[in-house]
């Protein structure tokens, strides 16, 4: 715990800890010192001058170490002879501030008039308007009035477009600089900086394209004045008119806490739309940060095309039907295909959503397999596990943690993550990271493994046995770790490998492994997570706060999944046997994978669910329309498995339903329970079945603390516009390694085989912008979007004579597809990289031989 001291504000005492910035501890007492330039999640420049406050230090004899005190018996203090930046100072003991005297008030007034001396008079247009931090700062410790010339004023371009999503107003502008720290301190992107000097100094973009960075929205956010807006929001409409609702991103398994700006729309008929995505503060999630996917991805919600009532197909047209009708016809083909039904669950499903349809496949087929999509990646069983402790708050990580990021492209896959990753190696936290081929967070790695694809499980048995000549602790015994002893008994002995990285890991207290699963299979991927639990379990460093195993799914829900009993190897027992019925809820792997598209077109009869009539839901049978995230309630559970709840924050749909509530209707006709009156009773259900989420309640999930820095109050110039979270922190299901008493087995992996050389290996990867039927309706993200393409090396690309820019042919097993070619060095020799959902056609999901050709070649 870190040392009080006490320091004494304004004639009162207090006491914080030492070391803290003084602006904070101020703040944590309830008392508010003004800035601009100041966040609490950057570091201090004392560039606005505007904190100024009178400091002085307790006089202390030298002679006796004594405090020297006057006649009256009060200690002496020595007062700087100027006034001081609040924001550079940190607390010591004594530390004296005056915060409201005359000199302190004219200087904070001499700032706001240089301040608005150039400042354009446009609040009544500005969207800022409504949570200014310069006018509630300006009315709050403004001279009132100005003695500044009109004419001197300075006047600069008001719509300089900072890219594709920010504009720049250069007369609003204040120079402030948090925008550019944050892109520098917390991003680590080296794309906005300043021009010219004193007046007419301007942030500019200095990389391209410009503004390339995957966070620049945040920085709308923490502007204290309204230089900065959003391409989706400017002009769109008050803040004053916005309700705030609370949700949760259904992009990836971070799980970020939003708040959806929203309002009646003439629009959209009146009907209750969002008009803008804003940060919620969790601190044990996303901070206060979000990523611009989930910001600007909402569209998607009340896009054009979005399927408004139940379609049934009647030879090659689409006939709507009525909801009563399609509930008929589903429980008829359950009671005559039951015995073989085929169910695949999405990501993209809440936890009630999974357990409604769990349900109703148990009411025909007890036995049934319960797929899900992608079914890429596995091993929930393994984090329930190995996982985190439930008190892991990633923020917190410092030296005592070691962090492997393993198999992923961490910023394309779970930005946030990778954002609070690089900055607990700032901190000073151990960061190991390994891959086949070079990713961004390799920059700020302590070490760097490469591997060959297909092999990422062995370099952790590596790991393991490394952990294994060291010994294992006390706690890890036969009996509270069974398979122990076969463990220990396949240890290879001889020369290890990764000896650099093995002592990085295992020289600290903590180990926190982040697993993906690119260039794997299904089966390579089980092995790579049964060697993470290994390795954690052997060590004794599962289920530790801050240290454990988190896989980086893909989709907001998958953990969800897997602990609602859907699994990727269901989903591969039922493409093996395909089944005579499908229900598909939230999916399309018929655009995705050709292999599944066999699958389902065979069988008699496919229900699908869907927001628009994807590939799959045209091969559907019958579609029945699905609430997005904005029109529903339920709950996600994010990779490091805590529970969270989204709200509906908008109109519905036509009318579309939340699948929960389908699933449930059509159980009725099978006369199955009556269907729940709402997803809090699904939850119920949910408590009281599913281990570890009986503590999951609705009103568990809505337990709210006080976080620091506090951010979204009245005083919006401290922490910006995020938004207080007023809707709940969530609720971390606990692993099982965090029982002492609980039993964690373990297993021998099954070592990959090498690879024969020879031909090319296509490598599926995942991109953060992509055209998936969520994402695609952003529009204003097309620019960010890449066009298909194939990523090859350097040999590779010189012996196929291919340059780069070149128009090629992909094809292999089930896939065909054309691209644009990528030469550089950071595919691995011998391999294509083939990104996933780029194209509007089946591509391999996992690795697969392929051949490349030129198109005119």
């Amino acid at each position: 715990m870190a040392e009080l001291v006490t320091f004494y504000m304004d004639g009162q005492a207090y006491q914080s800890p030492k070391g803290m910035n003084l602006v904070d501890a101020a703040k944590m007492q309830g008392i508010d010192i003004p800035v601009f330039c100041y966040h609490p999640k950057l570091d201090a420049v004392g560039m606005c001058r505007m904190c100024l406050v009178e400091l002085g230090s307790v006089s202390v004899n030298r002679g006796t170490g004594e405090v020297e005190r006057d006649e009256h018996g009060q200690p002496v203090v020595r007062w700087n002879p100027r006034l001081q930046t609040a924001c550079t100072q940190t607390v010591t003991e004594g530390m004296t501030v005056r915060t409201t005297t005359e000199v302190v008030v004219n200087g904070r007034d001499s700032i706001l008039e240089f301040l608005l001396t150039s400042h354009p008079l446009d609040c009544p247009v500005c969207d800022k308007g409504g949570e200014c931090p310069l006018q509630n700062l300006t009315m709050g410790y403004g001279p009132g009035r100005s003695r500044f010339v009109f004419d001197d004023k300075i006047r600069l371009d008001k719509h300089v477009p900072l890219g594709e999503l920010i504009y720049l107003d250069r007369e609003r502008c204040i120079q402030c600089a948090r925008c550019t720290r944050f892109c520098d301190e917390i991003v680590g992107d080296n794309v906005l900086a300043f021009h010219e000097r004193g007046r007419r100094m301007q942030i500019v973009t200095i990389s391209d394209p410009p503004f390339d960075t995957k966070f620049s929205g945040n920085t709308t956010d923490i502007c204290p004045v309204g230089a900065l807006t959003t391409t989706d929001f400017r002009f769109g409409a008050r803040p004053w008119e916005l309700e705030e609702e609370a949700t949760i991103c259904p992009y990836c398994p971070v799980g970020c806490n939003l708040s959806a700006g929203t309002r009646l729309d003439r629009d959209s008929g009146g009907r209750k739309v969002i008009k803008r995505i804003m940060p919620r503060q969790n601190e044990w999630v996303n901070e206060i940060w979000i990523c611009d996917k989930g910001r600007f991805g909402h569209h998607h919600s009340r896009a054009e095309g979005r399927l408004e009532q139940p379609m049934m197909k009647q030879g090659r047209e689409w006939a709507p039907v009525d909801w009563a009708t399609a509930y008929g016809m589903i429980a008829a083909r359950l009671k005559q295909h039951g015995k073989s039904l085929g169910v695949l669950g999405s990501p993209e499903l809440s936890n009630e959503d999974l357990w409604a349809l769990r349900k109703l496949a148990g009411l025909t087929a007890p036995d049934a397999p319960l797929g899900v999509w992608p079914a890429t990646m596995t091993g929930g069983d393994l984090v329930a596990q190995a996982g985190v402790g439930s008190g892991t708050r990633l923020r917190d990580i410092g030296p005592e943690t070691a962090i492997l990021v393993i198999a992923s492209d961490f910023e394309e896959e779970a930005p946030i993550w990778w954002l609070q990753v690089k900055q607990a190696a700032e901190r000073g936290a151990t960061l190991v990271v390994a891959n086949a081929r070079p990713t961004k967070l390799d920059r700020y790695a302590s070490v760097t493994v490469r591997y060959q694809y297909g092999a990422a499980a062995d370099v952790l048995d590596d790991f393991l046995a490394h952990a294994l000549q060291q010994g294992t602790p006390a706690s890890v015994t036969e009996t509270r770790v069974p398979g122990l002893a076969e463990l220990q008994a396949a240890r290879r002995e001889g020369e290890m490998a990764y000896v650099e990285a093995a002592d990085a890991l295992l020289g600290v207290e903590n180990l926190l492994i982040f697993a993906g699963g690119e260039g794997l299979s299904l089966a390579g991927h089980r092995e790579l997570m049964q060697a993470a639990a290994n390795l954690l379990i052997v060590t004794g460093r599962a289920g530790r706060d801050n240290s454990g195993l988190v896989a980086v799914w893909p989709g907001a829900n998958m953990q969800g999944a897997y602990d609602m009993g859907f699994s990727a190897e269901a989903t591969q027992t039922l493409l093996d046997n395909p089944p005579q019925m499908w229900i598909i809820a939230g999916a399309n792997p018929i655009e995705e994978d050709s292999h599944v598209a066999e699958a389902i077109r065979a069988a008699e009869f496919v229900v699908a669910t869907a927001l628009f009539m994807t590939p799959t839901a045209q091969q559907a049978d019958l579609v029945l329309p699905r609430q997005s995230f904005a029109e529903r309630a339920g709950s996600f559970t994010n990779g490091l498995r805590r529970v969270q709840r989204f709200n509906p924050v908008q109109g519905i749909i036509g009318e579309s339903l939340p699948e929960w509530r389908i699933f449930a209707n059509i159980g009725e006709q099978l006369a199955g329970p009556r269907s729940p009156v709402s997803a809090g009773a699904v939850m119920r259900e949910i408590n009281a079945a599913v281990p570890g989420y009986a503590e999951a309640s609705y009103p568990r999930l809505a337990y709210v603390e006080e976080q620091f820095p506090l951010v979204g109050g009245d005083d919006l110039y401290y922490g910006g516009t995020s938004y207080f979270n007023l809707a709940g922190l969530g609720y971390p299901i606990p692993p099982a390694a965090e029982n002492e008493a609980a039993t964690l087995p373990v297993r021998a992996i099954q070592r990959a085989e090498p690879e024969i050389a020879g031909g090319l290996t296509a490598v599926p990867v995942r991109l953060l912008y992509d055209r998936g039927p969520l994402f695609e309706p952003s529009a204003l993200m097309h620019h960010r979007v890449p066009q298909p393409y194939v990523e090859l090396n350097v040999a590779d690309a010189a012996q196929l004579d291919i340059s780069a820019g070149d128009r090629v042919v992909v094809s292999g097993e089930g896939f065909r597809a054309e691209v644009i070619a990528r030469v550089d060095e950071c595919a691995p020799v011998g391999y294509a990289l083939l990104p996933l959902q780029l194209a509007h056609k089946p591509m391999p999901t996992v690795p697969v031989a392929c051949t490349i050709q030129k198109i005119g070649g």
